[in-house]
């Protein structure tokens, strides 16, 4: 039966690495942002100066586009490896209390997939990975149908073109702002964390206990 507690506890940390791999990935790889399709040069609606315009703008907001798509993928992947990981182990850890034996090894395990799940909680909570998911998503999202929308119905942004561009610059920035206010407000904080960790701690003792 120790035999089974050490096949069991390695197979559950070589899961646990290799499926960190996607959180990696995007921690070290840059996502390039995709082709934008027909764009504002192919346009019919609007004349030679006014694509300049919209051209040079894109080409200033193409890095924050960039950098949203990014944060997007990586906060997407730290939530899919933190449901995955510990919705299973809600269901897993009690039963696993029930079959520990009388040896160090058992419990170790429960003790580390139970460690494993509430750091995992205590950081997808102090991160707020699922608020800056969607915060991410949300604007990079707002920002393409923008661009859609005045593609294919500018006419939706004003009368003229000059109003239709300026209604669509606003619109832009407004987006901007919103995702800005998001990261700002989404900040995980060194107290958030650690009142987090402590919780855990207090209500793992408790149930110890």
């Amino acid at each position: 039966m120790l035999d089974l507690w050490i096949l069991g506890t390695g197979l559950y940390i070589a899961a646990l690495l290799m499926s960190l791999f996607p959180v990696v990935r995007a921690l070290l790889h840059k996502v390039e942002l995709g082709p934008p399709g027909a764009g504002f040069d192919e346009s019919p609606h609007f004349t030679p100066d006014a694509k300049v315009m919209l051209n040079q703008h894109y080409s200033r907001i193409r890095g924050a586009l960039g950098y949203w798509k990014n944060q997007a993928v990586l906060y997407k992947s730290l939530h899919f490896y933190s449901v995955l990981w510990t919705i299973p182990s809600a269901v897993v850890i009690p039963i696993l209390t029930q079959a520990i034996e009388p040896n160090n090894l058992s419990k170790a395990t429960v003790t580390l997939v139970a460690t494993v799940t509430a750091i995992l909680l205590a950081f997808h909570k102090g991160l707020k990975v699922e608020d800056n998911l969607k915060a991410y998503r949300h604007g990079e999202s707002e920002f393409y149908d923008l661009v859609r929308r005045l593609l294919d119905q500018p006419e939706a942004f004003g009368r003229d073109e000059a109003t239709q561009l300026a209604t669509y610059f606003d619109e832009v920035e407004r987006v901007r702002r919103f995702v800005r206010n998001a990261e700002t407000d989404n900040l995980a904080t060194i107290d958030e964390a650690r009142a987090q960790l402590e919780k855990l701690r207090k209500k793992n003792a408790g149930g110890e206990g």
